[in-house]
This record gives C-alpha cells, sequence and structure tokens, in this order.
C-alpha cells in the first residue's frame, strides 16, 4: 500500500454493522452530557459538532471523544455551567472568554459571531481563551462557508508530541489550520489539516482498531519509525513538509494562543492525562465575505470552474481528482441517506457511559 494510500485508510475506516441517524446519535450524546451536568443548549452544540465530525469522516474529533469529555467533566476539568462571554469587541473583532466550558461551545459562537461581524464589515476575526478542545477544525469554516463566506480556524492543540525543527523536547502540538472557500456549486474546497502528519486523535483511532501506524507518522528519538499505536507516545510527532510544518505550527500557536493570552508551548496542559488542571485552549475564527473585492455571483462562480478544472487535469487512473473537502462530502450525503456508522468500540463505550449515568437507552 502506497503511503498516501495508508495514510487515507488511516484517517478514514468503513465499520460494519449497524448504522445509526444523525439525530439518533446526537440526541443519545446530548443526554450523556445533560446527565454529567452540562447545560442542555451546550449539551447539544456539542453533540452536534462531534457527531458532524464523524458524518464528515473525521472520527479521530467525533464520537470517540465523548467518553474522555466526560472523564474531564466528572474529574472538574471542564466548568458545566460556563458562560462563553465577549471580553473585547471591534467592529470587525472580538475575544470570547470560554469560562473554561466545552470547545465547540465557544467555536460555535465565535464563528457565529464572526460571520455576524463579516456581513457588515466584509472580514471579521474572533479568538477564544480559556476555551477547550472543539472537535473537527474544518467544521467552523465549512459554517462560514454555507454563509457565502471564506473562513479560516487556527487552534492550539491539546497535547504536545512534536519538537520544534531541529529539538528533541515536545514542546509543540499537532495545531490545526482548516480553511473554508465557497463555491456556486458542489462543495466548498475545504482544507483540513493538523501540522503534523496525524494528530493525537488520528493515531487514537488506529489503536481502538488495532491497525499499525503509516511510517511518517511518529519516529522516536533517533529518527526510527514507529508504526504501534500504542507506543506513539514514546515518540515525537512528525511535522507535514519537514521544517515548514513546524514553521506552520508555531504560526498557528502564535495566532491562536499567544495573542489571545492563551496556553502555547511549554504551557500547554495534556487533557489526555491532566483531566482537572484547565486547559486554557485557544481559538481563532477568520471570516471573510467572498464578495469584498467582486460580485459574489462572479467569484462563486469562478471558485467552482477553477476546481472543477483542477479535479479534471488528469490523473493516473483517469478518474477525476479528489480535492480537499470532497470526500467529506460525499460521506455527508452518503451517510445522512443511510445511516451514519460508529465503531463496535465506540458504541460500546457510549453504551456504558449511559449505565453509568443511570440512562436506560441503549445503541443497539
Amino acid at each position: 500500500m502506497s503511503f498516501i494510500l495508508a495514510i487515507r485508510a488511516a484517517n478514514h475506516q468503513e465499520f460494519s454493522g449497524m448504522r445509526y441517524s444523525f439525530d439518533e446519535l446526537v440526541s443519545f450524546s446530548t443526554e450523556l452530557f445533560c446527565a454529567a451536568g452540562i447545560r442542555d443548549e451546550h449539551a447539544l452544540v456539542t453533540a452536534q459538532r462531534l457527531t458532524e465530525a464523524d458524518l464528515r469522516g473525521r472520527s479521530g474529533h467525533g464520537l470517540i471523544r465523548v467518553s474522555p469529555y466526560l472523564e474531564r467533566i466528572r474529574a472538574g476539568g471542564i466548568n458545566t455551567r460556563a458562560e462563553p462571554r465577549i471580553t473585547r469587541e471591534t467592529a470587525a473583532s472580538a475575544q470570547i472568554d470560554a469560562e473554561n466550558g466545552l470547545g465547540q461551545v465557544a467555536m460555535t459562537m465565535a464563528t457565529e459571531l464572526a460571520v455576524a461581524k463579516a456581513a457588515d464589515a466584509g472580514i471579521a476575526v474572533v479568538g477564544t481563551v480559556n476555551s477547550n478542545h472543539a472537535g473537527a477544525a474544518g467544521l467552523y469554516p465549512a459554517m462560514a462557508a454555507r454563509h457565502g463566506m471564506a473562513g479560516v480556524y487556527l487552534a492550539v492543540a491539546n497535547a504536545n508530541g512534536m519538537p520544534p525543527w531541529g529539538g528533541n523536547s515536545p514542546v509543540l502540538g499537532p495545531n490545526p489550520i482548516s480553511i473554508a472557500v465557497p463555491a456556486e456549486h458542489g462543495p466548498p474546497f475545504l482544507l483540513d489539516i493538523a501540522t503534523t502528519a496525524a494528530s493525537h486523535g488520528a493515531i487514537k483511532v488506529a489503536r481502538q482498531a488495532g491497525r499499525p501506524l503509516p511510517v511518517g507518522w511518529v519516529a522516536d528519538r533517533e529518527g526510527r519509525p514507529i508504526t504501534d499505536p500504542d507506543h506513539a507516545d514514546d515518540g515525537f510527532l512528525l511535522p507535514i513538509g519537514g521544517y515548514k510544518g513546524s514553521g506552520l505550527t508555531v504560526a498557528a500557536g502564535l495566532l491562536a494562543g499567544v495573542l489571545n493570552g492563551a496556553a502555547f508551548g511549554h504551557e500547554v496542559v495534556d487533557h489526555r492525562v491532566d483531566k482537572v488542571t484547565p486547559t486554557n485552549t485557544g481559538q481563532l475564527f477568520i471570516a471573510l465575505r467572498a464578495d469584498v473585492f467582486r460580485p459574489l455571483e462572479a467569484v462563486l462562480g469562478d471558485v467552482t470552474r477553477h476546481l472543477r478544472l483542477l479535479r479534471e487535469s488528469g490523473s493516473p487512473s483517469g478518474d477525476p481528482l479528489r480535492l480537499p473537502g470532497d470526500h467529506a462530502a460525499r460521506l455527508e450525503h452518503e451517510y445522512s441517506r443511510d445511516g451514519l456508522p460508529i465503531s463496535p468500540a465506540v458504541r460500546d463505550a457510549l453504551n456504558a457511559e449511559a449505565a453509568r449515568a443511570g440512562i436506560p437507552r441503549r445503541l443497539q
């Protein structure tokens, strides 16, 4: 199997067995969060974002995260009664203090606020401080694209694992970057990447599936590849594109973390290990109205045309090329129609959480 195909297989796995409707999974997960003391509306938003991640094939940031979130809530590491609030604001910017609440809530609020401000100002940027893990990065720019806007998302990851280029101390994380550009027809262009070759979530999915890691994801201190996911934490995450990916990691951390007064570098709390200490996660969202330079119809039409030409530009198989966002859009369509498959391990974890909370419902 080629390296590219191995990465695709590791990032997305077709699970056999039962499929569930989007609404059923959202309802079930919402009930779990409510039982843990989360506000009803915050539980619903978080459940929606997690299920949307699975719907788009981002299983490392989907329902697999429910149990870890609940563990952190029970340990007191997440504020169950948080009320995210705007602390600083201009016509084209704002900062949201998430009050150590769930990250999906803060980032949904930040995205909606940026879109609303950009509708008037043309462009807007909103940052978060005292936030938490917010799941799949691409969900938020996709929200902007549905409003005819380009969206850019940057965040500081909630666990380190990579040294600066040339170093040997893992003080950087797989800081995500996502960019969406809307089109008139078809899915938007939607880049959703970690600045490392793999995120912690992708490694967790591989571990749960008993699947080896592709060479190029993790290496030991001597540079030898680690392919056993159970030993991934014994080595270093590798950046995309060598020193270029390392530089992008730092840039995302400075913009989403330091500008917000959030954690970066040595200050990052590993939420997988430390369930109590607030992570003070920082995120940054930029919304850009697509018609700031030209009429919207012309821009969206040209984006559609260029994406079509790229898809049809030629491949060894003769099939259309797959651009960032295409596969996620196809999965969303398929799973919305036929039901969303989740792994038996995730299903069992959700059912165990329901039993622990005294909830009689079960995913069959």
